[in-house]
């Protein structure tokens, strides 16, 4: 790629809000372009496919977005858990895991968030929430 198309795609990158999508269009890029801005938006390799679809590498959905102005971004770990959604309502949920692919934390947009710890036979063995429940079972 020559200097002059690279600056004009970072561009964009730099330019486009959500929905990704819709604010794309205005661009008339072909598809390998979208997916090459995209990609450098989700810092990952993706491509879009049908019904508005963004995937990664793995096959998971990292974003969709419809004709009526409802998108929806997803983010992955290493190990293909979702430990992020955000949706245009602003609904927004983070999730952490454990290297057994146990849920160790989750917090939502309303402020609730709960801790866990799980032995090594994946036993739930500990549980804290902001609302001042525990349950520890060590």
């Amino acid at each position: 790629m020559n200097k002059k198309y690279i600056k004009y795609i970072d561009y964009i990158v730099s330019d486009i809000e959500l929905p990704y999508l819709k604010c794309l269009e205005q661009y008339g890029l072909k598809q390998g372009e979208m997916d090459l801005v995209l990609s450098k938006v989700f810092n990952q390799s993706v491509s879009i496919k049908g019904n508005n679809r963004v995937y990664d590498i793995n096959g998971n959905i990292l974003y969709y977005e419809d004709g009526n102005g409802l998108w929806v971004k997803k983010e992955y770990d290493t190990n293909n858990n979702k430990i992020y959604h955000e949706d245009s309502d602003g609904l927004w949920v983070k999730k952490e895991y454990d290297d057994n692919g146990n849920n160790i934390y989750h917090e939502g947009r309303s402020g609730y968030w709960v801790k866990r710890e799980f032995d090594s036979n994946n036993n739930l063995i500990y549980w804290e929430d902001n609302n001042g429940v525990k349950v520890d079972k060590r």
